[in-house]
């Protein structure tokens, strides 16, 4: 009979005298069967130092509301990981944070998107007998709808996953980020699964967690127009806008929307995967009017020419799709004014293209 490992987290303890906040635990068991643990024998580090970048998601894509997302290149959270002897064995501390806001973001690993997917990992893989130090550099904006948490999770997986030798599953590391996602906003994978995977991925189910990778065509041309308003929009506030019950019509249209733009993506049908990922009838008409502009935002896209527009995520990030770079710079422009004129916020865009290959370890 395999036995479960459980592991004891404590109030965050206080590093020699210093007020920054170290996360503990303790392995009490790993006799165990499951591939996903991999820990009868604890793993020793094959480096010192790590640095791995996550890139920004977009999650739904309309009609796939928690099921369906996909990973854009360019932008995205780095984390870097090092052995730290001045860190007790088998715990971690998070040294600093820089970027977007750092001092909205906690430095408690425990409270920390980083840091809990850090732990996670490090439990994963029964880390006992070294201390690691965590340096979070955010590149993306919090509340943007842009995966910002996720990305900071994805990163922090696989940055302690490559130090020990990369000995856990991407679905190992997916389950992972989602117990950051739980504590932040919620248990998704829509961000955290194209984050570390790359492309569009459709979460089958969550008990057990199955992703399915799709393939868009790598000769299709698709890019992405990110508009971002200076407006937070808190996942945990625009879930808590949605619907209780749907009606059966509005069920049938969005099941047959996701599987049209499923089947566009695998086809690398730009236009199709714009119709399908403008079609959403139960989410986006509930927080649209909760973004000021966002209705006409999405109006001056499509007469721009964009192939398809909805929100990205829980908001307050738009996202545009069409299969030209120039194009998408004019839709840009159409876009930031709306947002100005409509919404009276100002907007940056950015036009990027599908990141494929998800998180992953980058140079120093």
């Amino acid at each position: 009979m395999a036995t479960a490992m459980s592991f004891l987290c404590p109030s965050p303890a206080t590093f020699k005298g210093t007020e920054m906040p170290i996360a503990r635990f303790r392995c009490c068991s790993s006799n165990t069967n499951s591939v996903s643990l991999n820990t009868r024998t604890e793993p020793q580090p094959v480096t010192t130092f790590v640095k791995a970048f996550a890139p920004a998601t977009v999650a739904n894509l309309g009609p796939g509301f928690d099921f369906l997302g996909c990973a854009v290149d360019g932008i995205g959270d780095i984390v870097s990981v090092r052995v730290d002897p001045e860190v007790r064995p088998g715990e971690i501390r998070i040294s600093d944070i820089t970027g977007h806001a750092p001092n909205k973001l906690s430095t408690n690993p425990l409270w920390n998107c980083a840091g809990i997917a850090a732990i996670e990992v490090m439990k994963m893989l029964a880390i006992r007998s070294v201390g690691l130090s965590l340096s979070l550099q955010k590149g993306l904006p919090l509340g943007s709808g842009l995966g910002s948490s996720a990305a900071s999770a994805a990163a922090a997986a696989v940055a302690v996953n490559e130090m020990f030798g990369k000995r856990l599953s991407v679905e190992d590391l997916v389950v992972a980020s989602l117990k950051s996602e739980e504590k932040v906003s919620g248990y998704h994978a829509d961000n955290v699964a194209p984050a570390i995977m790359g492309g569009f991925v459709l979460i089958q189910s969550y008990e057990p967690l199955r992703l399915i990778e799709l393939k868009f065509p790598a000769e299709k041309e698709l890019y992405f127009v990110l508009v971002s308003p200076e407006f937070e929009a808190p996942t945990k506030k625009m879930r808590a806008a949605l619907p209780g019950e749907i009606a059966m019509a509005h069920h049938v249209w969005n099941c047959s929307q996701a599987g049209a733009l499923v089947a566009a993506v695998l086809q690398g049908d730009v236009v199709g995967l714009g119709k399908a990922l403008s079609s959403d009838k139960i989410v986006e008409p509930r927080r649209a009017p909760l973004i000021p502009g966002m209705e006409a935002v999405k109006k001056a896209a499509l007469q721009a020419g964009a192939f398809g527009c909805t929100i990205s995520g829980a908001g307050p990030t738009a996202v545009a799709v069409i299969d030209d770079e120039l194009a998408g710079n004019a839709i840009a422009e159409h876009m930031i004014h709306a947002f100005l004129h409509h919404g009276n916020l100002k907007a940056s865009a950015k036009v990027l293209q599908l990141d494929r290959l998800g998180a992953r370890r980058i140079l120093d």
